[in-house]
């Protein structure tokens, strides 16, 4: 027996695991920063570690996030529009 409905289909896009490291401006301030983005973005976020040094420019974040390849340059595009962001470079 075939079961057959009108109801559109959706496909399945995997998600993976992608490791970013995030370059930023304005030690704590622009971690902060870019920690709000994240939790606001949608991607779910499964690590997130933060380098703040006294006396050093810059700081950086590295976490994993899970997207798909399509959600990829959009991520990358969306943290590169905040101020405080420097670079944001694949691990």
């Amino acid at each position: 027996m075939t079961v057959l409905d009108e109801s559109p289909r959706t496909t399945y896009i995997p998600r993976q695991h992608r490791r970013h490291e995030i370059v930023t401006t304005d030690g704590m301030a622009g971690i902060l920063c870019i920690g709000s983005a994240l939790a606001t973005c949608g991607y779910p976020v499964r690590d997130f570690a933060a380098d703040v040094r006294e006396g050093v420019p810059y700081s950086s974040i590295t976490c994993t996030v899970s997207l798909t390849g399509a959600e990829l340059e959009r991520f990358t595009a969306q943290l590169l529009a905040l101020p405080a962001v420097v670079a944001v470079d694949p691990c």
